[in-house]
């Protein structure tokens, strides 16, 4: 049974991959910090299962992920731990670098030692997937090609920074000890089990409690969306047959701006769970952009597609649709997450932005 050590797999993405995993027989390692949007119940399922084990722990701690290695000899390495909400970015930069540049420097060292010495068979069928973002390459405007797997690296945010000098190492690490690694840099995700800072949960919670829907600028900001299931199985055909040292960008085909998806879920509750209060858009409050917000991301996912043979089998409207119903029938989940820590930080974000910010 093969074997793989994921980093970061209790967050959203690598939970999503983790179960996916489990169901092709993979036998899964999973090695989480547990920050704030890492959630054991996301792994519920897997509760009892012998081929699935968690370690608390941070891939910065080398003699950890050295025992990880010689005990549990994987067959490959799943890099999602990362810090990952760029709102976050701009409040504290050098969590971001700890986590994303220096972390990710420990892993790769001890895994490329680790590597270095294991049989000739076994090394060469290893291989260090990296998960990466569309945000690296900077920001498009209407009109300009997508993001392809050349386009040069143009970083915005601390968060999209750090991303990026994690990428050059997974990229060093190759050219300079042979390590075998993969790149994937997706679009944004959506789906269940969302931690709710991000827009589509975060619209989700809000208008059932009836609060403001926080809305950046004019909502103009113009993002490719890719549920949370497609982008796992892009990583797991990657993993079976991507070519070594190569990037492959995962986008969903569906570039909406970010008040037409606000938008979509108030007219999906409002079909779903319907409030007596009115339509849900009508709570929606522009606020102040974000500072060095990109205003599009698109990706040209031509060289998966025609290489590997990978599309998303979501389609975004069913796709948000089923990820509305998620939460309305999973509202324990959601309170669980939604805890002080959780209230704070979404007031430390939003009440210095106020309503009116749409210049």
């Amino acid at each position: 049974m093969p074997c793989h050590l994921v980093t970061g797999g209790s967050g959203f993405i690598g939970s999503c991959y983790v179960l996916e995993a489990r169901r092709r027989g993979v036998r899964v390692v999973n090695l989480d910090r547990l920050t704030y949007a890492g959630n054991p119940a996301n792994l519920a399922p897997l509760q009892g299962d012998s081929g699935y084990t968690f370690v608390r722990g941070d891939i910065g701690n080398a003699e950890l992920v050295n025992w990880l290695l010689q005990s549990h000899q994987p067959d490959a390495i799943v890099n999602f731990a990362a810090e990952s909400h760029v709102d976050r970015s701009i409040v504290d930069p050098e969590a971001f670098v700890r986590t994303n540049v220096l972390g990710t420097a420990t892993l790769l060292r001890v895994v490329a030692q680790w590597w270095g010495a294991l049989p000739a068979e076994q090394a060469q069928a290893f291989r260090f997937l990296h998960v990466s973002t569309d945000e690296v390459y900077g920001s498009l405007q209407p009109g300009d090609p997508a993001f392809t797997e050349t386009t040069p690296y143009s970083p915005n945010s601390p968060y999209s920074a750090s991303k990026a000098a994690s990428d050059h190492l997974v990229r060093a690490f190759h050219e300079t000890y042979g390590l075998p690694v993969l790149l994937t840099n997706c679009s944004n995700n959506y789906g269940p089990r969302q931690f709710p800072e991000k827009l589509i949960p975060l619209m989700i919670c809000n208008a059932l409690d009836r609060k403001p829907l926080p809305v950046y600028g004019k909502g103009a900001n113009i993002r490719d969306w890719l549920h949370v299931e497609d982008h796992c199985a892009a990583i797991a055909r990657v993993l079976e047959a991507g070519n070594v040292g190569r990037c492959y960008n995962i986008g969903g085909h569906a570039e909406k701006t970010n008040l037409e998806v606000v938008q979509a879920v108030c007219g999906i509750l409002d079909n779903l769970a319907p409030s007596v209060a009115g339509p849900y858009a009508g709570l929606v409050s522009f606020v102040a952009d974000r500072p060095g917000h990109d205003f599009r991301y698109a990706i040209d996912s031509t060289r998966i597609e025609t290489e590997l043979g990978w599309k998303p089998a979501h389609n975004f409207e069913s796709g948000l649709q089923d990820t509305v119903r998620w939460y309305l029938e999973n509202t324990a989940w959601t309170e669980n997450v939604r805890s002080g820590a959780y209230r704070e930080w979404i007031a430390v974000n939003y009440a210095q932005r106020g309503p009116g910010g749409g210049n």
